[in-house]
């Protein structure tokens, strides 16, 4: 059991020493993911790029100490949950998971001698998948939106599209902004592919089934775009590779948000900007006016 600050900061240090430069990240089949609801603490390792790991910030130990107090009390109370939700993972080479958002529990876990936690593991996109379905492309243009922003939604239940049927809406609690299918599938007949991020830990596969099962087709999600990475000259230059390869693929982006459409070209040509000052009932409408003019635009070029 690790008790003290120090044994927990040595652990901590011996793991980003252990994993530096030799962890990657690995795909977790269905049934891994499905079956696997706790993990061994053990098993799981620190980010290295996370705060919680750097010494000049380090963990928060007030909230280990609030994580603590809620693991003994779950100890006495058999029906209290001490986490609130799982420690979000990602399943990694040579072996373990990397601990994506969690790291506070999964250290509290670990003084109170807890030899399981409960996990989440998500699949997030990685630079091959974006390599794949570039090099798949046969257009030269595309849409990127920002999920979390425009595509979900659940302010106003008269904006949003039908909840799926039974039994998919038990697995899949988002909900899609109304009108947003329609513009997808019109920008799909027009020949764009459609990429959609999102700064959330989803699985690719989890949001790639959830699209279809609105019938929306979607070339690329690039999930978990505010994780911290390790700032090094390798995932440097990975970077860089991957704008080329959106620079060379595509001579047109637009990308669409809750205010405003703007349209860019790679060709260094001016960008142009539409406004979307509409009531929010009127904004879907909005936007597919926008998109036929400028879909009519490319045709008269």
């Amino acid at each position: 059991m690790i008790r003290s600050q120090e044994e927990l900061e040595n652990y901590i240090a011996d793991q980003v020493k252990k994993y530096k430069g030799i962890s990657m990240p690995q795909k977790a089949g269905m049934l891994e993911r499905m079956n696997h609801k706790t993990l061994p603490c053990e098993r799981l390792h620190p980010n290295p790029a996370d705060e919680f790991c750097l010494p000049e910030v380090g963990p928060s130990y007030r909230i280990i100490g609030e994580y603590e107090k809620k693991i003994r009390r779950s100890l006495i109370y058999d029906d209290y949950d001490p986490f609130g939700e799982p420690v979000l993972v990602e399943k990694m080479s040579p072996d373990g998971y990397l601990i994506l958002n969690g790291h506070h529990r999964w250290a509290a876990a670990l003084r109170c001698g807890l030899k399981e936690v409960p996990v989440k593991i998500v699949n997030l996109t990685q630079d091959s998948d974006i390599q794949k379905i570039i090099g798949s492309s046969k257009h030269d243009r595309r849409i990127t939106l920002d999920l979390d922003e425009l595509v979900f939604d659940s302010s106003d239940e008269t904006l949003l599209a039908k909840k799926l049927p039974f039994p998919h809406c038990l697995f899949y609690k988002e909900r899609i902004r109304l009108g947003v299918p329609t513009f997808l599938h019109f920008l799909v007949m027009e020949g764009y592919d459609i990429w959609v991020y999102t700064a959330s830990y989803y699985s690719h596969d989890y949001l790639q089934h959830l699209f279809r099962l609105y019938r929306i087709h979607v070339d690329g999600v690039i999930t978990g775009t505010g994780r911290k990475v390790e700032k090094t000259e390798e995932n440097k230059k990975k970077s860089e590779a991957i704008r080329n390869l959106f620079r060379e693929n595509y001579k047109e982006t637009i990308t669409i948000d809750y205010k405003g459409i703007v349209r860019s070209f790679t060709s260094g040509r001016d960008f142009e900007q539409y406004d979307l000052d509409c009531p929010p009932a009127e904004w879907a409408r909005e936007v597919l006016n926008i998109l036929e003019s400028i879909v009519k635009d490319n045709k008269d070029e």
